[in-house]
């Protein structure tokens, strides 16, 4: 190869929009040597989040029970009593087998067309798309043994993929006088254990568009081990205050990788064991008109970019995280009164190239990233949510670092939505079928590292979601 001569090696870039995408990496190799361009890319979480029916035959409640606004996943504090003893909690009938379906369909504008098209197979603008089909075993499996198993097809990505799973074991006894609640979790995604509605996977926007352009920049642990490591942890919860949770993962092979559905260069790897830990202060008050919660999460990992592993080296990642919940209820004995919910979350990301990387990609040694979204809900009689959140993410500028136009990972904007879900409540006709109507504009103030052309990224979104058990 001359010296003048440049070869594009791309490891890891997306072809479309996917949702929990990890980070991305291209290699671009010239007579100079190597120029990195790291991007953690846009963590669009379309997958569908926890709104099954079966838990509500189960149970033999309705989905306002167990969920704000009558639809997953922000959950009432019935419902995150549900999951933390392990989805076994029932009304003591034969369902038969807890099999339930959801689906997802939308529409997107957005500001600007997208040249060459929003996705594969999709038109520059304007596009209708059935987003997700998902298929869930979500029940009792054993006394004191529950949990859900999420497959899923993506509409956009036009792939089958084994999605989200929780299993978990509960029991109960005492400490120190004191009632405590223990369990053992068995799931795929870190986060997606996490009974709070502040942390990743189950966070406010519960979907949204796979076919609108998002930012670059995103944490590991916002996504980027979803669906790519499978690990074990315990968790307690003691006298209704002191929860506590360990969590360790580990990164599937490119062979497993494949076999669920997912493709093993369309994000990072991790090639160590990735450890997890959660701790949390909870609070109630005002015959539990009131809940608040206050944690932190943390995880630290050994990331192969792209998933390549012929590379030779590797980043260290640590994720560190608080974040805080508020709820109220304006009658905790009726499932259909109204409730505000407030969620927050920081996460602090800092990342150690490997030494023998340096030479080769002209990156800075180290970096960090921040991402915080606060978001409000309030929820009318459980069947209308109004919701705003606003989100910034900042880190180190490096444009051997980040593929954004000026190297810069900065982003910033908000996000509304109003939500209407008819049935789900105790007098609804259907109880074991629910659906939910959305409306979402997401505005952008900056857009990788850009405010000149932020604007240009803003879009609306129209969601049907609906959701049966079999």
């Amino acid at each position: 190869m001359l010296p003048t001569e440049k070869t594009v090696f791309g490891i890891g870039i997306a072809a479309g929009p996917k949702a929990n995408r990890a980070s991305t990496i291209a290699f671009i190799l010239s007579g100079k040597g190597f120029l990195i361009l790291l991007s953690a890319s846009a963590v669009l979480r379309t997958d569908p989040a926890l709104a099954v029916p079966s838990f509500a035959i189960q149970t033999g409640q309705p989905c306002a029970a167990c969920h704000i606004g009558a639809f997953g996943p922000q959950l009432t504090p019935y419902g995150r009593d549900f999951k933390l003893h392990g989805y076994v909690a029932s009304d003591g009938k034969d369902h038969g087998l807890p099999l339930a379906m959801t689906t997802q369909s939308s529409f997107t504008h957005t500001l600007q067309p997208q040249p060459g098209g929003a996705a594969p197979g999709f038109r520059p603008n304007d596009n209708f798309a059935v987003d997700q089909l998902s298929l869930y075993y979500a029940g009792q499996i054993a006394p004191r043994l529950g949990g859900f198993v999420e497959l899923n097809y993506d509409g956009v990505a036009q792939q089958a993929a084994l999605n989200n799973v929780d299993i978990r074991y509960a029991s109960e006894g005492d400490l120190l006088g004191q009632e405590v609640l223990w369990g053992i979790t068995a799931n795929n995604n870190p986060t997606v254990q996490d009974p709070w509605n502040s942390t990743p996977a189950w966070g406010f926007p519960y979907n949204r568009s796979a076919l609108a352009p998002t930012p670059m920049a995103s944490t590991l642990v916002d996504g980027g081990l979803g669906q790519r490591v499978a690990g074990v942890g315990v968790y307690t919860l003691w006298n209704d205050f002191l929860y506590l949770e360990g969590d360790v993962y580990k990164g599937l092979n490119a062979p497993t990788l494949r076999a669920l559905g997912q493709i093993p260069g369309d994000g990072d790897q991790t090639t160590a064991f990735v450890p997890y830990a959660r701790v949390a202060l909870i609070k109630d008050w005002g015959s539990k008109s009131h809940h608040a919660e206050i944690g932190a999460y943390a995880l630290s990992a050994n990331v192969v970019p792209g998933g390549d592993q012929t590379l030779g080296f590797t980043v260290r990642k640590t994720d560190i995280a608080v974040d805080a919940n508020y709820q109220y209820i304006s009658d905790p004995a009726k499932v259909t009164s109204d409730r505000l919910s407030a969620h927050a979350t920081y996460i602090r990301e800092t990342s150690k190239m490997a030494t023998e990387a340096l030479a080769l990609t002209g990156a800075l040694p180290q970096h960090w990233l921040d991402t915080m979204r606060f978001d409000v809900s309030y929820s009318i009689a459980a069947t209308v949510t109004p919701s705003v959140q606003y989100f910034r993410t900042t880190g180190t500028a490096d444009s051997n670092y980040w593929t954004t136009p000026n190297g810069s990972p900065n982003s910033d904007g908000m996000i509304f939505e109003v939500a209407y879900v008819p049935w789900g409540k105790p007098d609804s006709p259907f109880q074991n079928m629910n659906l939910r109507l959305a409306a979402q504009y997401v505005n952008y103030f900056s857009f990788d590292g850009s405010h000149a052309n932020a604007g240009r990224n803003n879009h609306f979104y129209f969601s049907l979601w609906t959701a049966v058990k079999f």
